[in-house]
Parts: C-alpha cells; sequence; structure tokens
C-alpha cells in the first residue's frame, strides 16, 4: 500500500480557548459546523512518527494513520471535533474538484484542502431547501459525535433551529419506523396463514367416457356454504363451449338438500357444463369452473360424451372444497391489488419488493379459502418465455453497447432533425412504432432506450420525457398487427375465433387501420401534453456533470460503516468533500442564466463536434453484434409468419442469439455482462405473473367478464352493439392498465364468445373481439405496470440514473390512454354501426 513506510497522516486542528472547553457538550448547527470545519492535511516526505513531531507547532496533535488515536495537546486542552480539521494552508494551485489524494513520482503525499474559505463564504446562508438543511445538519452531528465539544457560548442563539432539525428527524425517523413495521406486519401475518394449512393434495382420476358410457361419482365431504371447483383435463378445443361443433363433453353437477327446519321441500340445484372437443383429440387442455352449492349433502358428478361415433374420450378430473364465497373472494383479490398499487404509486417500497409482497398476500389468501396452491404450481404460473427473451435481449444489448453504435446513432438522429428537437422526437416515436408492429414491443425497448439516453445526454436533454414518449407510441404501434402485442397473438391463435372468420390477414388489415388513424391523433396530442414542460435539462452540463459527482461522492461516503476512528474519519471527509461541493453547485446554480432556444442555429457546426466526439470504437465487434442481432431479428420475423418453424417461444431465439454473441465476441469477464442484466425487473415480472394468476384464482378476472356480460344484456337490443363496443373497450383498456393484459385477453374471449353464441343476445362476435383488442393493447399506456415495455424501458433507464416514477408515468401515460381509446372507439363505431362492417 501507499503507507508501506509508515507514511503519516498530521491533521492539523486550531487551538481552542479552556474557557469554550468547560462549556457544556452539543451537536453545533450547521451553520456552526461548516464555519468551523477544518482542513485535512497529508504533508509529504514524512516517514517516521518522530518527524511529525518535531513539525508539531504548539496548540495541536497528531493523528496517525494506523491508529488515528488524538494525542494530547501540550497545553492540555483535548481535541475538539468541531475544529476538527480546522487550519491554515496556502492551496492556491487546489481546487474543489481536485482528488482527495494525489502521489507525485517519489511517492510523496500531496495533500487535498478540504474546507477552503473561497468556495464559502463566511457571510453566505445555507440554502433555503428543507432537505438540504436536514441533510447538512446530519453531516454536523456526525462530524461533532466523533469527540466532546469544549465550546458552546456562541451557538446558543441557534438551538432553537436545532431543535426544529431534530423534530423533523424525529417525525421522518418515526414514520419510517412505522413504515417498516407495518410491511413487516403484514409479511409475517401472510406467511402465518400461508403455513397454517397444507397444499390441495385431491389426486387426478383418470376416465374415460363415450356416448354410450358415462361416468358418475359422488363427493360426501363437503362443507355448508362452500363452492366445488372442478379441474377437467382431456382433448378439449378451447374453454369455450362452440356451437359449430358437434363433439362435445357434458358435467353435470347436481345437490338435492334434503327437508328440514329451514324448509319443507326438498331443494335441488343442478349445473350443466359443456366442453367442446378438438376434432383431431391431439391437444390436452385443462378447464376449470366453480360451482355454488346449497349445503354439505352429497354432490352427484355426472359426464357424459356426445360424440359422431362411438369413440372413447380419455380425461382426467379432480375436484376441490373452497370456505369462501366467490363475492369474498372478488373483495379480497380487489384489496390485495390495490395495496400493490398503493406500494407502487407512493413509492413506499421498490415496485419488485412490491409485486413480491403482493404475490405472497395472494397466497395467503389462496390458502385460507382452501385452494393453496404448491410450490410446484407456482413455479408453472411463471411465464418463462417472458423471462427468457428479456434475458437473451440485455445480454445481447449489453455487448452491443460496447461498440459505440448507441453513441453513433444518437449523432444520427440528431443530424437528420437538423437540430430540431421535437421532429427528432418525432422520428424516434415514429421508428419504435413501426419496428413493434413486427417484433415484440419489449424488444424494441431495448434496442431504441439506450439510444435515446445517449442521444439525450449528448444534446442535454432530460431522458424521461423522450422515454414515456417512445413506450408509449411503443404500445401504441403493437396493437397494429397480429404479432405486434401478445393479446393480439392469443386472439389470433384461438380456434374458435378462426371458425369465426378472425384470421391473420383479417385481422392485421382491419387493425392497421385503426392504429394509422391513431397515430396520426396521437403526435398532435403528445405535443399539447408536452406544450409546458421542459425538454432541455435546467442546467448546463457542467452542472449536470457536478451532480453526478456528488452521487457519487455521497454513495461512497454512505457505503462505509464507522465502525472505528479511523473510518468515521475518513466517513467524515467525504462528507465533508459532498459539502463543498454542493456549496460550489448552489454558486453556479444562482449564477446560472441561459435562455435555450428550440432550434440550434449552429446546428451543423454541433454534428461535426459530436462526430468527432462520439464514433465507432470497435468495428470488428460491431460486424459481429449487428450479423447476430440481424439473424435475431430474422428469427422473431420467420416465427411469426412460418409455423412450421419449431422454435415457437421468442424466449429460445433470443437465448440462442446470446449465446452466439458471447462466443463471438469472446468475452472474459463475465461479470461485467451479468451486472448490466436487469435482475431487479426479471424479478419484477416474475412476481408479477404469480401476483396475477393468483387474483384469477381468486374469481377476480373470471368476476370483471361475467359483470361485462350482464351489463351487455341489460341493454335494450337496438342499442346493444354499440353499447357493447364501449363497454368492452373501456373495461378492457381500464382493465389492462391495472392488470396484466395477457389473462384478461385469455379470460374475456371466452366470454364474448358466449355472448355472441347466446341467442337471446344476439351479438357478433368480430366488432367485440376488435374491442377487446383495442383496449387489451391501448390500455398498457395507463399505468407504469399496464405494459411490460413500460416496467423494462424504466429499469433500464433506472440503471442509466434517469429512473421515472408511477406517477410521472400516469401524468403522461393515462391522458395518452383516454385519448387514443376514445379515437379507436370512433372508429369501431364507425365502421361496425355506421358501415356495418364485419357483420
Amino acid at each position: 500500500m501507499y503507507l508501506e513506510n509508515k507514511s503519516n497522516l498530521e491533521i492539523e486542528m486550531s487551538q481552542t480557548s479552556a474557557a469554550g472547553h468547560q462549556g457544556r457538550s452539543g451537536l453545533r448547527s450547521p451553520e456552526a459546523v461548516a464555519g468551523n470545519f477544518g482542513e485535512l492535511r497529508l504533508l509529504q516526505g514524512i516517514s517516521e512518527r518522530g518527524d511529525t513531531q518535531k513539525l508539531q507547532p504548539a496548540g495541536q496533535c497528531v493523528i496517525h494513520a494506523e491508529d488515528l488515536v488524538p494525542v494530547r495537546q501540550e497545553n492540555g486542552n483535548n481535541f475538539n471535533a468541531v475544529n476538527f480539521l480546522r487550519g491554515k494552508v496556502n492551496s492556491a494551485n487546489l481546487t474543489e474538484r481536485s482528488p482527495l489524494l494525489r502521489f507525485s513520482q517519489d511517492d510523496s503525499i500531496t495533500y487535498m484542502t478540504v474546507h477552503e474559505p473561497s468556495f464559502v463564504g463566511a457571510e453566505e446562508p445555507w440554502d433555503n431547501c428543507c432537505m438540504d438543511r436536514e441533510r447538512r445538519y446530519r453531516l454536523g452531528s456526525e462530524v461533532a459525535s466523533l469527540s466532546r465539544s469544549n465550546s458552546s457560548e456562541k451557538y446558543e442563539t441557534l438551538e432553537n433551529l436545532n431543535r426544529s432539525f431534530r423534530l423533523a428527524s424525529s417525525i421522518k425517523c418515526c414514520l419510517r419506523v412505522s413504515k417498516v413495521v407495518a410491511i413487516f406486519a403484514i409479511v409475517v401475518l401472510s406467511s402465518l396463514f400461508f403455513s397454517m394449512y397444507p397444499d390441495r393434495d385431491n389426486p387426478w382420476r383418470m376416465l374415460a367416457v363415450s356416448p354410450s358410457d358415462s361416468f358418475s361419482m359422488n363427493v360426501t365431504d363437503f362443507r355448508d356454504n362452500a363452492l366445488l371447483k372442478l379441474q377437467v383435463a382431456g382433448p378439449f378445443a378451447g374453454r369455450a363451449a362452440d356451437s359449430a361443433s358437434q363433439e362435445f363433453v357434458l358435467i353435470q353437477v347436481e345437490q338435492a338438500e334434503e327437508p328440514g327446519q329451514r324448509r319443507r321441500r326438498t331443494q335441488q340445484v343442478t349445473h350443466n357444463w359443456t366442453i367442446p372437443l378438438h376434432p383431431e383429440r391431439s391437444d390436452q387442455k385443462v378447464s376449470t369452473r366453480t360451482f355454488e352449492m346449497l349445503s354439505s349433502d352429497p354432490i352427484v358428478i355426472t359426464i357424459q360424451a356426445f360424440l359422431q361415433d362411438n369413440d372413447v374420450v380419455p380425461l382426467s378430473m379432480t375436484h376441490q372444497s373452497l370456505y369462501v364465497m366467490k363475492e369474498t373472494q372478488v373483495a379480497i383479490a380487489g384489496i390485495i391489488l390495490a395495496g400493490v398499487y398503493v406500494l407502487i404509486i407512493f413509492e413506499i417500497v421498490h415496485r419488485t419488493l412490491a409485486a413480491m409482497l403482493g404475490s405472497l398476500a395472494a397466497l395467503a389468501a389462496l390458502a385460507i379459502i382452501g385452494d393453496r396452491p404448491s410450490l410446484v404450481t407456482v413455479v408453472e404460473w411463471i411465464d418463462y418465455e417472458t423471462l427468457a427473451l428479456l434475458f437473451g435481449m440485455m445480454v445481447l444489448v449489453a455487448i452491443f453497447s460496447e461498440t459505440g453504435f448507441f453513441d453513433y446513432c444518437a449523432v444520427k438522429a440528431y443530424q437528420l432533425s437538423r437540430g430540431r428537437v421535437w421532429p427528432m422526437i418525432i422520428i424516434l416515436c415514429l421508428i419504435a412504432a413501426i419496428l413493434s408492429a413486427f417484433l415484440d414491443n419489449v424488444t424494441t425497448m431495448m434496442l431504441f432506450t439506450p439510444v435515446t439516453i445517449r442521444l439525450c445526454e449528448v444534446l442535454n436533454l432530460d431522458p424521461r420525457h423522450v422515454l414515456i414518449a417512445e413506450v408509449i407510441f411503443t404500445n401504441i404501434g403493437g396493437a397494429a398487427t397480429a404479432v405486434g402485442d401478445p393479446p393480439n397473438v392469443i386472439i389470433v391463435s384461438n380456434q374458435g375465433l378462426r371458425r369465426e372468420g378472425i384470421d391473420f390477414a383479417s385481422f392485421t388489415g382491419y387493425m392497421f387501420l385503426g392504429i394509422c388513424l391513431v397515430l396520426l391523433t396521437s403526435f398532435p396530442f403528445l405535443r399539447m401534453l408536452y406544450w409546458n414542460k421542459k425538454l432541455y435539462n435546467k442546467e448546463s452540463i457542467e452542472i449536470v456533470e457536478l451532480k453526478h459527482e456528488i452521487l457519487v461522492w455521497r454513495q461512497t461516503a454512505q457505503r462505509i460503516n464507522p465502525a472505528s476512528r479511523e473510518e468515521t474519519a475518513v466517513k467524515c471527509l467525504l462528507m465533508q468533500k459532498v459539502l463543498n461541493l454542493e456549496n460550489l453547485l448552489h454558486k453556479m446554480m444562482k449564477t446560472f442564466q441561459r435562455q435555450i432556444s428550440q432550434e440550434d442555429k449552429n446546428w451543423e457546426q454541433n454534428i461535426q463536434e459530436l462526430q468527432k466526439k462520439h464514433r465507432i470504437t470497435d468495428t470488428v465487434l460491431l460486424v459481429k453484434c449487428a450479423s447476430v442481432l440481424g439473424v435475431v431479428i430474422f428469427m422473431f420475423f420467420l416465427n411469426s409468419f412460418v409455423p412450421s418453424i419449431h422454435l415457437e417461444l421468442a424466449g429460445w431465439i433470443a437465448i440462442l442469439g446470446a449465446l452466439w454473441l458471447l462466443v463471438l465476441a469472446d468475452v472474459q469477464d463475465f461479470e461485467i455482462i451479468l451486472h448490466r442484466v436487469e435482475w431487479a425487473t426479471l424479478l419484477f415480472f416474475a412476481g408479477l405473473f404469480v401476483l396475477m394468476e393468483a387474483l384469477a384464482q381468486l374469481q377476480l378476472i373470471d368476476y370483471i367478464g361475467e359483470q361485462t356480460a350482464l351489463l351487455i344484456k341489460a341493454v335494450p337490443e337496438d342499442q346493444r352493439l354499440a353499447v357493447a363496443i364501449i363497454l368492452v373497450m373501456w373495461v378492457s383498456a381500464l382493465a389492462s392498465s391495472l392488470i396484466d393484459n395477457i389473462p384478461f385477453t385469455a379470460t374475456m374471449i371466452p366470454v364474448l364468445l358466449n355472448l355472441s353464441q347466446d341467442a337471446d343476445v344476439n351479438l357478433p362476435v368480430k366488432p367485440l373481439i376488435f374491442a377487446l383488442a383495442m383496449g387489451a393493447c391501448l390500455g398498457g399506456n395507463g399505468t407504469l405496470i399496464g405494459a411490460s415495455a413500460n416496467v423494462v424501458c424504466a429499469g433500464i433507464a433506472e440503471q442509466h440514473g434517469y429512473g421515472f416514477s408511477f406517477v410521472e408515468f400516469f401524468k403522461l401515460g393515462f391522458p395518452m390512454m383516454v385519448m387514443t381509446c376514445l379515437v379507436a372507439m370512433c372508429y369501431l363505431l364507425a365502421t361496425h354501426i355506421g358501415l356495418g362492417w364485419n357483420m
């Protein structure tokens, strides 16, 4: 180390008066601490402890590097914390930006003045910001806690201010402790409830039915006022009954309640459940339904197959008794979902932890109602295709960023817009919307977010507003085709909807025209939303860089654990450096007055300077990355349009592309690549998948679909189609902004199919499906967790130091969602009600 020759640190301290030493000890005000803060001197050429004794003037003490123990002064006065680092040093050649330590060629140490009066005026007041005052007060408290105080008489006028600081700190500390205690209590209760009930262990029963041979069983162990949950697995065509299918399985659930004190005659309830069979008997699917029963009397379950021939249909079945009624389950699910949103909106905890807490609470609720899932079942709820896609693309982008390609693209975008900000933003949003129509939204944002952040840093723009605009248009563009957004993929893949005439070509043609109209109206509306927003940073580049430097110093000081006197002194030294830089920043902010123009007059000269500074750094690696990424994107397209390819999952393509690039790039330090992976985002998605599936098990999504169907049936027949389009559109948009649109779309498809097949309702299915697609895709712009691309963009931006909160996204995303849904609703009404399309 640098102090091998026992080089010592001599800390000069000004002598304090003996009278001040007799005063009572206590914490000083920020002004007092800042005014009496001294300087740390690392003297050159000192190699032995004896030399330090010779250099020690009267009234000073010496602290060595290895023990940092204060030496009692010659006059008997003890070490004073307020004058700990004070001294008079000629440091004209040092500036506020000088490093703490500087080593010359002869291994001697040059000191750095921590406190210089030229940077901080004696009469300059502290910032009026309460948070700034409190931070400076905490710094003074830490420094003062190093030793006893010897003077307090001249600080008596500031005791009231100190008390107010202590009161504010106490209140915030109480709130923080209350938050931790409340969340910890909820976690403990959820853990207890989850551990008190066993997993559902009802085995699956194998059976076979045919037109001539039915199956029947009795369920005797049943509880009063409970629900019967049936799960049947077999070669089913889908979750909804199809009138065009002539082969199906009929499940009948009957219960007869014997006469008793409450009623004189026998009461009987019968539930019929029809499940269509797949023509090829190949796809094995699991269908689930819950039935309300009357009492604890025995239940008879009968299963019969209706086929065109006398074939045998193999099935498997299990049942589960639930102890809570459906309305109560929906209420519990609503409370859990509202609690998760409160944690995210007010940023009480990180959104990843909020999703994990919500998942734990939902699993505890399932255990209470008697439907606790096993660990294997919970793991199966996670969508590993999405996680694999995210992980693979994160690795690809992490290696791609080493080539300087993102900087090069940022300069080219600035050149294409001719130095004008808004044309550049429109170009970026338009390209993102076009790419997301053919690629996955998550992939598009993972490619665009680094480019946008680098472009904004070059032009001194605030990346947050530009990123939010990009992700909004990414979600809009993804709704244009059948492969742009997961809800569209679910709709086109449904066999029942294909028989209704909704295939890839017809769906894409109708949605593409509507989304084009939405895009045309979205750009002017976006300009209105950003009318009074300052896209440029309010400070110059120097101020922005100084803020980043202050952040680095503060984080370094916070990582030091003051377990010893040496560590405490070093921490105080770093925090004093933070204070001085903040004072310098305060002066720069006061004197900085710059009028920012929306159009750069010297954009050509700026482009030349930017091209010299930001260029491709590794051409060979760029060729490798571009080749692999081109193959990956081609495989995405091939996977969408050629169903015979055996890489059905986009996650496989991304993982294989990441492996190819890792081999070609010859990555030696694998830890750097893993460090750039957004693990918090991956954990958030895993927790969100578990949370949404648990809420679906609590009947929340089914309840929304059933209530929507009841509202449509209550409308008069002449207005039913228009009301149904409006209702499905807005329910889908609002629900998709609050919960994941993938399970919601999968739940709403059979509900809408049943509505179209109901003779009493008499509604065409195509307008309802298109309304569902529009609402589910555009509703993702409503909140930060409404779409996967939103969360991915926020995670990458947070990693670069430009994270945006739930409220910041909501202020821009929700008005855009409302406007785009209004335009889409007018398009649906005009085409289906006015022109009579797809009737």
